[in-house]
C-alpha cells in the first residue's frame, strides 16, 4: 500500500511537472505573437492562448497557480528582454511580479474550467486579470495584455468597440472557442466543433467591420503636420550625457526640413512634433537653449511641441533637496516663445522617481542615475499647437487607457506620442510601443503621431494602419497630411465599462457556478460551449 502511495506520488509530480513544461511553452509562444516577433502576423495568439487554458484543466487550485506562474514566467521574460539593458535585475524582478498576476489567474482557472461557462468565464478572467495589472502596484504596468498583440490583425476593430479591455477579450475568447472546438471534435461532435469554430469566424468578422467603421465621425478638414527625428550621438544611457546634442540634432534637423519647405520639395507645416527629451537642457532657464528652439520655430515658421524637462517651479531646489523635475509637452511659438505645457502625469516607478528611494539607494547604487524624481502632473493631455488641437500623451502613457481617453475626452482630434526609446534601441522595445500606438489609435479613432527621438516615429491612421514610419537611429522628417476628428468611438465613450462589466459577469458566472455540480473529470471531459 506504501509503494502504491509512493508511486502515485511520483506519478502526480511528473504530470504536474508536464504541465508547468505546458504552461511555460503555451506563455513563450503567446509571447512570439507580439513584436518584434509578430509570428503569423500577431494571429499565433489564439491557439496560443488555448494551449494555456488547456494546460489548467484538471489541476488543483496550487497546482493552477505553479502552471500560470511558470507561463507568466516565461512570457515576461521574452516579452520584457528590453530591460536587459538596465540589468538582469530589473529584468527578472519586472518579469517575476507581472507573472503573479498570471499565477494569481492560473489559481482560479482550474475551477472555472470544471464549470460549464468555461469557454466565456476564462476570458472574463483574463480582463480583470490585465485590469489589475494596468493599475498595481505604483500605477500598475500594462504592457503584455493581449489586446497589444493584434495590431496587425482583423480582430483590432475590438479596439474600437471597448477599447484595449474588449480587444483581450475577444482574443481570449478566440482561444477558448478554439479550444473547445479541438476537444469537441477529439469527442467527434462535429456540430459543436463547427459552432466553436464559427464563433472564432465571428469573432474576426467583427473586428474587421469594426476596424473599418467610420467611428470617429466625418475629418473637420485636415492640416498639415511635421513630425520630426533628430536622432541621439551613441547608443545606451549614456546619451542622456549629451542633452546638448540632442537638441542641437532636433533644430538641424528641422532647419532641413524649412529648406525643403522653402524649396518647394515639402508643404509648409502649421504645427511641427519634437519627441520627448528633445530638450533635456530646460529652455525656460538656459538662455541657448531657448536660442535654439527659437530658431528652429522662426526656420520652419510653425509652432514646436517640444518634449522638455523642466525645473518644477512648485518643488524648487534647496541645499537639503534636490526638487523635482517635470516631464512635459511644451507648445513654442515662433512669435511668443514657450506657452501652454501638458506635465507626464504617470512617470515611470524606478525610471523616472523612486519608491523608497532612502532604502533602495543604500543597496542598488544604479539607482544614483535617478538622483531626481519626476513630479506628476494633474491634467488631462490636451494642447492647442497652431491650429491644431493635440491630445498628448508621453512615452509609456500611450499603454494606459485612461489617460489616452482623457486626451481625447479634453478635444484633442490627433493623437501625439512623445517618445525616447534610445535606451532600448534595437531591443525590440520600440516595436512594442509602435503596436501599442496602433491599437489605442483605433480605439481613439484618432490618426496618431509618434515622435521618438532615435526612433520609431510614424504616422498612423485610425485603422491601425502604418502611414510612415523611420528607421532607428536615423535623422528624419515628414510632414503628413492629417485629418481631424471630432467624433467618438465606442471606446471613448464607455472608457473602463467593459473592465467593469467583465468583473460584475465574472461573479455572476461564478455564483452560477457554485450553484451548480461540477464535471466529474475536467482532466477526460470536454468542455462544450455552453455558456448557462
Amino acid at each position: 500500500m506504501v509503494e502504491y502511495a509512493t508511486v502515485r506520488a511520483v506519478r502526480g509530480r511528473r504530470a504536474l511537472a508536464r504541465r508547468v513544461l505546458a504552461g511555460a511553452g503555451a506563455g513563450a509562444l503567446l509571447a512570439l505573437a507580439f513584436p518584434p516577433f509578430d509570428l503569423l502576423g500577431g494571429w499565433v495568439a489564439l491557439p496560443a492562448f488555448a494551449a494555456l487554458v488547456a494546460a489548467h484543466r484538471g489541476l488543483a487550485r496550487g497546482s493552477g497557480a505553479l502552471v500560470g506562474l511558470a507561463a507568466g514566467t516565461a512570457f515576461f521574460l521574452i516579452l520584457l528582454r528590453w530591460l536587459l539593458v538596465l540589468g538582469p535585475d530589473a529584468w527578472v524582478v519586472l518579469s517575476l511580479v507581472c507573472a503573479a498576476f498570471w499565477a494569481g489567474a492560473g489559481a482560479a482557472m482550474p475551477w472555472l474550467l470544471a464549470r460549464p461557462a468555461w469557454v466565456v468565464s476564462v476570458p472574463l478572467l483574463w480582463v480583470v486579470m490585465e485590469a489589475s495589472r494596468e493599475r498595481i502596484p505604483f500605477g500598475g504596468f500594462p504592457w503584455g495584455r493581449l489586446a497589444f498583440s493584434q495590431a496587425g490583425t482583423g480582430l483590432v476593430g475590438w479596439g474600437a468597440i471597448g477599447g484595449p479591455a474588449e480587444l483581450s477579450m475577444a482574443v481570449a475568447l478566440g482561444g477558448t472557442a478554439l479550444l473547445a472546438a479541438v476537444l469537441a471534435a477529439r469527442d467527434r461532435r462535429i456540430a459543436a466543433a463547427a459552432a466553436s469554430v464559427a464563433v472564432v469566424g465571428a469573432l474576426v468578422l467583427a473586428g474587421g467591420v469594426a476596424r473599418d467603421a467610420d467611428w470617429g465621425g466625418p475629418d473637420e478638414g485636415s492640416q498639415p503636420i511635421a513630425i520630426v527625428q533628430g536622432n541621439v550621438p551613441r547608443l545606451g544611457l549614456d546619451f542622456n550625457e549629451q542633452r546638448r546634442a540632442v537638441l542641437d540634432n532636433h533644430v538641424r534637423v528641422t532647419e532641413e526640413l524649412a529648406a525643403d519647405v522653402a524649396a518647394g520639395t515639402a508643404p509648409q507645416p502649421v504645427a511641427v512634433i519634437w519627441p520627448e527629451n528633445s530638450s533635456d537642457i530646460d529652455p525656460l532657464r538656459n538662455a541657448d537653449a531657448t536660442d535654439q528652439i527659437d530658431r528652429a520655430a522662426d526656420a520652419i515658421a510653425a509652432p514646436i511641441l517640444v518634449g522638455a524637462v523642466l525645473a518644477n517651479p512648485d518643488d524648487p531646489a534647496t541645499d537639503a533637496s534636490p526638487g523635482t523635475i517635470l516631464n512635459v509637452a511644451l507648445v513654442w511659438d515662433p512669435e511668443t516663445g514657450p506657452g501652454d505645457r501638458y506635465v507626464k502625469r504617470h512617470p515611470v516607478p524606478f525610471g523616472e522617481y523612486l519608491p523608497f528611494r532612502d532604502v533602495l539607494t543604500r543597496f542598488i547604487t544604479r539607482f544614483e542615475r535617478v538622483p531626481r524624481d519626476f513630479a506628476a502632473g494633474d491634467e488631462p493631455g490636451f494642447l492647442t499647437l497652431g491650429p491644431v488641437p493635440l491630445g498628448v500623451v508621453i512615452c509609456f502613457e500611450i499603454a494606459y487607457d485612461e489617460l489616452v481617453r482623457d486626451a481625447v475626452l479634453a478635444g484633442g482630434q490627433v493623437l501625439v506620442v512623445q517618445t525616447n526609446n534610445a535606451t532600448y534601441g534595437r531591443t525590440g522595445q520600440p516595436e512594442q510601443q509602435l503596436a501599442i500606438s496602433r491599437v489605442q489609435a483605433v480605439a481613439s479613432g484618432r490618426t496618431t503621431l509618434v515622435a521618438a527621438t532615435s526612433g520609431i516615429s510614424a504616422v498612423i491612421g485610425p485603422d491601425g494602419g502604418l502611414l510612415w514610419r523611420t528607421l532607428e537611429f536615423t535623422d528624419d522628417a515628414t510632414v503628413a497630411d492629417v485629418p481631424m476628428r471630432a467624433g467618438m468611438t465606442p471606446a471613448m465613450r464607455v472608457g473602463a465599462l467593459p473592465e467593469a462589466i467583465a468583473v460584475v459577469a465574472l461573479l455572476a458566472l461564478v455564483l452560477a457556478g457554485r450553484r451548480r455540480r461540477p464535471q466529474t473529470s475536467t482532466s477526460t471531459s470536454s468542455p462544450s460551449m455552453t455558456t448557462g
